[in-house]
């Protein structure tokens, strides 16, 4: 999910955010928060000009969910690799999924923003999906695919399906500090088994 409520604006497809800058952004949010990030703070942080900022986004809010996208989009990728070794395409989306659910949770910007900013969150669980969900069903979707044509997964629409399973599992992402370490690692496995399950053929 992102932590923004207004679409962002696209960078111009010719200019490449530097990472000095996506670090600059991440370093701000973990620092004060989302709302309190600023096109200034980041620029000190990177040690460049506001205007040189300006040349490559539009507002601050652009770069916060470029940022939530690269960390989120590495955290889908490792999670994905972690359960190559699966034999099944739904085997591998069931453990990528129940990764994703343990490890996103414990990640320091999206703490952060739980932290300070928790409100941010509510119009991707009750009004419309954020770049990360939209990348997420992206992932999901593929994999489905990929289940499909090995017979592993069962018939279906993809893309209602894998929209279900990524707002399936939000809750255990954004309500993991409700269970105790025991209790969120029985209900992961118990993830785990639900996944398999609905997919199995």
């Amino acid at each position: 999910m992102t932590s923004q409520c207004h679409n962002p604006v696209a960078i111009a497809p010719e200019r490449q955010l530097p990472v000095s800058v996506l670090d600059a952004t991440r370093a701000g949010v973990l620092a004060v928060g989302v709302r309190r990030t600023t096109l200034t703070e980041v620029a000190r942080r990177a040690g460049v000009s506001r205007m040189t900022l300006y040349r490559l986004v539009p507002d601050v809010t652009t770069l916060i969910l470029e940022v939530m996208s690269r960390e989120f989009a590495g955290l889908l990728d490792a999670a994905e690799t972690g359960a190559r070794r699966k034999r099944t395409a739904r085997a591998r989306i069931a453990a990528t999924t129940v990764a994703v659910a343990r490890r996103l949770p414990d990640e320091p910007l999206f703490r952060r923003v739980l932290d300070v900013d928790p409100e941010l969150l509510l119009p991707y669980l009750t009004d419309r999906l954020g770049t990360t969900q939209r990348i997420a069903i992206a992932h999901v979707r593929r994999m489905l695919a990929e289940g499909q044509a090995d017979g592993s997964v069962r018939r279906g629409d993809l893309d209602v399906m894998a929209t279900t399973l990524v707002l399936a599992v939000t809750p255990f992402v954004v309500s993991a500090r409700l269970l105790d370490e025991v209790g969120r690692d029985a209900a992961l496995d118990e993830l785990e088994h639900l996944v398999d399950g609905t997919l199995r053929p």
